[in-house]
């Protein structure tokens, strides 16, 4: 997709725009555009977004909350992307959204962001991966009785995380290659799954049902209540597309293909998305049933009530593929979002989690504290069924207001910001100020409780890790103020040269 206004020609050396930023060239830059767009796409993923919520969807709202909301949420997270790749064009620095954020308002509102992006990013491994062990355990339930306890869930979660580790060790190139066939694989996959659901079954529920019923289990009396939370299922699958920014220091014209690579990716999955969703609500065969489904993956019931134990297994095999190729991708943009950070002395352990491979130009040591991590961040999961439901809040409530954040000092800059190549031109505030507003209330919303009676295990725990990463961000900032700083307050004198702490090549 092309920005709304005609974009200037790329950078002539993005390497040399790499240092024009304050940053030496350390990364190799091995990413076409083509896999820029795929690693967002993959992280994206609606066969794993969509399908790990929808048991959460059936319930808040039923299907017409999840096809029209799907829709509509759509819509205003292209704005958000739109709005973020123009900022992208300017920055193409892994460290993405904290160092636009610092840029353009100063070393603090970068500081929140990145700690606020960083805890978004490992939630949402967390969650993918978790999602991903849940619907291995649903299969091997299908295909061998296996009983998915949490015990057994959190092993096959572990062995989840160590995979995406060791693939992601190997470079950049293999992972641009695992994306790209991921890019085929979900779209390949999503056609399979609508195409078997709408051939096979006997029996398909009426348009009237799929996009006009509405059903709330949730407890509350509010239907524009339950529609709001409803939501969550879409904002939630529209997270990750940061990736591509993230990835920009190894991509090559990184300041057009990282701005078309968020572009792209929001607009293939809304449309892809739309048509998996109503694929399987078309398919329902018994509502209830689905919800309280054995497998504890209510997608699975669907596939197993319309298609039969082997068609199910066959689908779900793909969804799970697809599932891992998302983690994967998630765990190469938060190990790079840490790389940055560390780069700029903001994490403990800076100097460590800084270091890149001499041989693959990878930062190893980044990799393998994103995984353990994300390994803590869903060890509750083993005690409380409510925990996933909290990673996936962390994952939203950490990610999504750190979109807003580099737009909202973009549109407060006003003719201090340079466009970069790829620019929305006359449409830059409009879309922007949409962006914000569209942001600052699903985070609200994201905060409020999603059942009634609230209690500890329906509680939703967002606002409660929003508040955590705050408190302990600022009292980091005490900690490393005089050591934090990115190039730009580096010339005022007021941190490091961050040129001078890439030396620390292993």
């Amino acid at each position: 997709m092309s920005p709304v206004s005609e974009p200037s020609p790329p950078h002539p050396d993005e390497e040399e725009r790499l240092r024009e930023l304050g940053y030496r060239p350390e990364l190799a830059r091995r990413m076409g555009g083509f896999g820029n767009f795929a690693i967002s796409f993959s992280v994206i993923s609606i066969l794993s977004g969509c399908m790990t919520l929808y048991g959460f969807g059936l319930g808040a709202g039923g299907p017409a909350v999840m096809l029209w909301g799907w829709a509509g949420v759509g819509l205003f997270v292209l704005c958000v992307g739109l709005a973020l790749a123009e900022v992208t064009s300017a920055y193409p620095t892994s460290g993405a959204l904290y160092y636009m954020a610092d840029r353009l308002g100063g070393r603090r509102w970068g500081w929140y962001t990145g700690w606020l992006n960083l805890l978004g990013l490992l939630g949402a491994i967390a969650g993918i991966d978790y999602g991903a062990a849940l619907f291995t355990g649903a299969f091997a339930n299908l295909r061998w009785g296996f009983e998915p306890t949490p015990g057994r869930t959190m092993l096959i979660f572990v062995a989840i995380l160590l995979l995406h580790a060791v693939l992601n060790l190997f470079g950049v190139r293999l992972v641009s290659l695992l994306n790209s066939v991921s890019v085929w694989w979900h779209l390949a996959g999503v056609a399979l799954i609508v195409g078997a659901l709408a051939i096979l079954p006997d029996h398909h529920r009426s348009p009237s049902f799929v996009f006009t019923t509405f059903v709330n289990d949730t407890g509350w009396s509010s239907p524009l209540y339950v529609t709001a939370i409803g939501l969550l299922l879409a904002q939630y699958t529209f997270s990750g597309y940061d990736a591509s920014a993230h990835l920009s220091e190894e991509t090559a014209g990184a300041s057009v293909q990282a701005a078309r690579g968020i572009v792209r990716s929001i607009w293939v999955s809304w449309i892809a998305g739309f048509v998996l969703l109503a694929g399987l609500t078309f398919a329902i065969q018994d509502y209830d049933a689905t919800r309280a489904s054995a497998t504890g993956v209510p997608p699975a019931q669907i596939l197993l009530d319309a298609l039969g134990t082997n068609g199910a297994c066959a689908l779900l095999l793909v969804v799970i593929v697809a599932q891992l190729f998302c983690g994967n991708a998630e765990v190469a943009a938060a190990s790079r979002m840490v790389f940055a950070f560390s780069r700029d002395n903001a994490l403990p352990g800076s100097a460590l989690w800084r270091r890149v491979s001499a041989r693959t130009r990878t930062p190893v040591a980044a990799v393998w504290l994103s995984v353990v991590v994300a390994g803590l961040l869903a060890l509750p999961s083993l005690y409380s069924a409510t925990a996933y439901g909290a990673v996936t809040a962390i994952n939203v409530i950490g990610i999504t207001p750190a979109y807003a954040i580099p737009v909202l000092l973009r549109l407060r800059a006003g003719s201090r910001f340079r466009p970069g190549p790829w620019s929305l031109g006359r449409w830059s505030r409009p879309v922007g100020w949409i962006a914000v507003v569209w942001v600052t209330g699903v985070t609200v919303l994201f905060c409020l409780p999603q059942s009634s009676p609230v209690t500890v295990d329906t509680m939703n725990y967002a606002s409660v890790a929003l508040v955590v990463v705050l408190v302990l961000a600022s009292v980091w900032w005490y900690v490393a103020r005089r050591t934090y700083a990115t190039p730009a307050t580096a010339a005022d004198g007021t941190g490091h040269d961050a040129a001078q702490l890439t030396d620390d090549i292993a």
